[in-house]
């Protein structure tokens, strides 16, 4: 695997990388902005999950933004300096962030060929996205070959999810007022997912418990049916349940699972104690 390959992939914070895995796929991420109050500040680097659950337990009310393009050009123009030709930038869907915009305005004023990429989904499902497409990179593919591969693996991906409240959700204008007062009616806990780069209602569940155990069967029939499924486990401010859905994944499906916190973007959109499952197919491909 080349250390230095033709083409170069970035991505945002939205994708939920653990940061050992975006270095070892060679992957550049980009963070997007929290707003707490006048102070605008980048994930992963001026504000984690972690507070951004406990701003919200206070009753703090968060808003989130795309990274300027002047952040996404630097990182394309450090790619061009580092001697890559072309840079492949993979990104969460352009119905629920600018980014993809801030992305094609970057790449106009770069020193070199950008090929945005709107893989229509958004945390690990991203993620999967971004280092299967550094992989064919770092394998000496151009950059069309790399950008469909971000898209092939995008398009196989499922991601569910759980919230506690879908106030934070409706606010942040990610789910329409009637899906939101469905999903809540009669106290029923709902199972969201991500569909065609849009955050719909699946289902209405009476218990967290049930909730759960619909979320995890959802997720490993998906699995079941890919050649190498890639798992992903994310919740913010709820590690032993994530734990739990992890451990009962792995031994369904027979499959490493990762376990990430959503990010602080994610988080302020999801409220404490969300939970997800991103799968996504690795397989089915030859560098």
């Amino acid at each position: 695997m080349s250390s230095r390959p033709a083409v170069r992939v970035v991505t945002d914070s939205t994708a939920c990388l653990p940061d050992d895995a975006a270095r070892a796929a060679g992957v550049v991420v980009v963070p997007l902005r929290v707003l707490t109050g006048a102070e605008v500040r980048r994930e992963g680097t001026d504000v984690g999950p972690d507070e951004v659950a406990e701003r919200i337990s206070a009753g703090e009310r968060l808003t989130t933004s795309q990274p300027p393009p002047a952040d996404l050009l630097e990182a394309y123009r450090a790619a061009a300096g580092a001697g890559a030709r072309a840079v492949v930038s993979v990104h969460l869907s352009g119905d629920l962030s600018g980014t993809v915009g801030a992305a094609e305005h970057a790449g106009q004023r770069a020193m070199l060929p950008v090929r945005v990429v709107d893989t229509r989904t958004v945390a690990m499902a991203l993620g999967f996205a971004a280092t299967e497409a550094a992989r064919c990179a770092a394998a000496g593919h151009d950059a069309a070959h790399v950008a469909d591969r971000a898209l092939q693996v995008a398009r196989s991906s499922e991601t569910v999810f759980l919230v506690d409240s879908l106030d934070h959700l409706r606010r942040g204008g990610r789910l329409s007022a009637p899906a939101a007062a469905l999903g809540t009616a009669l106290g029923v806990r709902p199972i969201l997912g991500v569909r065609d780069g849009r955050i719909e209602l699946l289902q209405r569940v009476r218990t967290r418990g049930a909730a759960t155990e619909r979320l995890v069967e959802r997720a490993a029939r998906h699995a079941e049916g890919l050649e190498r499924p890639g798992v992903a486990v994310h919740h913010l401010g709820a590690p032993d349940r994530a734990e739990a859905v992890a451990t009962t994944l792995g031994v369904r499906l027979g499959a490493d699972v990762v376990v990430t916190p959503v990010g602080a973007v994610l988080g302020a959109h999801a409220g404490p104690g969300a939970l997800a499952v991103s799968v996504a197919e690795l397989g089915a491909h030859t560098h």
